[in-house]
Parts: C-alpha cells; structure tokens; sequence
C-alpha cells in the first residue's frame, strides 16, 4: 500500500521590513544573522520575523497611527513588523503624542526583555508615551515559504522610510550586526560569495535595487500589484529549479536547488 502524500506544513503569519535611508547614499538596513541559528546562519536579511499574540491586541487601538485605515490581519502585520526592527536593529517607527518624531535611543536592555516576551511591547509603547506609524508601512511584496519546507511562512514585507535621528544597533541575539548597505552593493557581495543572502531576501534585494531612493522604492511599490510568492520546483532536464511568477515583477526566474540548499546551510 502506497503512503499518503505528506501534507504540507502550514503556514505560520510573518513580517519584515526594509529600512531605507537616502545619506549617504540610497541605502536599506540589514541585519547579519547569528551564526548559531540553525537556518541560513550568518545570512544578510531585513529584519524581522513571525507575529506574536501581542501583536493582535486590540488594546493597540489607541496607541497606533493609521489604526482604522487596515483589516485585523493587516495591523496585526505591521505591529509585528515594527516590533520586530525596535527587538533586532533599535529602530521605533512612532511618533509622539503632540506629533514629534520619535528620537531617542531604544534601551537594548527593554528590548532584550520584549524579544524574551518578559515585557510586552504595547507597555514599551506605552511609558514611551508614542503611537506606532502603522500607516508609514508601504506593502512591498508577499512569499509564502514552498510547500516542501518543514517550517512555512507567510511573510508580507513592508517598505518604509527609515527614522533620520535613530541610530541602528544589533540585539547580539538573533541579530549580530545591523548595516546600512547599498541595495547593489548587497548583489555584489551575493554574487562574490563574501555573503550569504537567500533567495527570498535576494529577490527583493533585486527589486529594491531598481529604485533609486526610499520615495522612489515606496512609490514603485504602491504602484506595483501585488502578487504573492510562492515558489514551485520545476525539473528542467536532470537539474531541478525553483520559479516564481513571472508576473510578480522580478522577471523570469529559475534559482538552481543546488544554491538555495547551499544557501541555508551557510554559517
């Protein structure tokens, strides 16, 4: 008797979020992976991550910007992607509440805390007397995790422009370094082997390169129709590659299975 087919893992709801600055140059924040993280260790990525519960505490009601203008799934994204910058890179899209920007440094030791779910990120919010910039988070692009993987996301990524008087400092944890780098300069680095970048975050790497500064990349995406990701293996001959769309607006691609398993396994 032949066995079932194995059902797909499902999908768990993440975000991430690409921080772009125009000085000195056009240029999007990443973080290093820890090298002690089992998949894609030491990879360049944008920060962030899957929701959690807090996320979708209707509490944020009245400590968030652009609340009523997104369905529950949608706040619920950017919360998380918002949350997951301050955690990884310090960085808190917010401003206060007679409507300054928000400047000040974020305390790693209240952002270890939130990461370790020891202190819910709305209290963080709350005695910072700020309001998140839900509405500042611009839809970039959408992937969903193939079916063949173990672990499955379902990760919106968001484009924003990056807070000019905060500085960027890794949490040491999931993230060990966090860099401003050219969206080229990334390729480049990819290409020579001197980093690792998965295929996901190469993709839109690629798409964010075609920009030529943070209002240009948030006005191609608003431009852009959205077209979820999810990527399908195709045998071409005795080889085997992974395709997206063709109209999700990275062209043709067909990435060797050979370079995304090397990929993951990168430390």
């Amino acid at each position: 008797m032949s066995e079932a087919p194995r059902q797909p893992a499902e999908t768990k709801p993440a975000a991430t979020i690409l921080l772009l600055r125009d000085e000195p140059q056009f240029e999007v924040l990443m973080v290093k992976r820890h090298h002690q993280i089992d998949f894609a260790s030491g990879a360049l990525v944008f920060p962030g991550g899957k929701t959690h519960a807090g996320d979708h505490d209707p509490a944020w009601a009245d400590h968030c910007l652009g609340w009523d203008a997104f369905d529950v799934e949608q706040r619920a994204l950017r919360i998380g992607a918002i949350r997951e910058a301050y955690e990884e890179a310090g960085i808190l899209l917010a401003e206060g509440l007679d409507g300054s920007d928000f400047a000040e440094v974020c305390d790693p030791a209240v952002r270890s805390a939130v990461d370790r779910g020891e202190t819910p990120f709305i209290d963080v919010v709350k005695d910072l007397g700020v309001r998140l910039r839900l509405d500042a988070l611009t839809v970039f692009a959408r992937w969903i995790t193939p079916t063949m993987m173990p672990k499955r996301f379902d990760t919106w990524f968001y484009a924003v422009r990056a807070p000019a008087d905060q500085v960027a400092a890794a949490d040491g944890r999931e993230a060990v370094d966090a860099e401003w780098i050219a969206p080229a300069e990334v390729l480049r680095l990819a290409e020579a082997g001197e980093r690792t970048v998965i295929f996901p975050t190469r993709m839109n790497v690629q798409l964010l390169a075609e920009a030529t500064s943070a209002s240009d990349c948030v006005a191609r995406a608003e431009a852009r129709e959205l077209v979820t990701v999810l990527p399908q293996v195709e045998k071409r001959g005795e080889a085997r590659f992974l395709v997206i769309p063709s109209n999700a607006g990275y062209g043709e691609v067909a990435e060797p299975m050979d370079r995304i398993a090397a990929e993951s396994r990168a430390g």
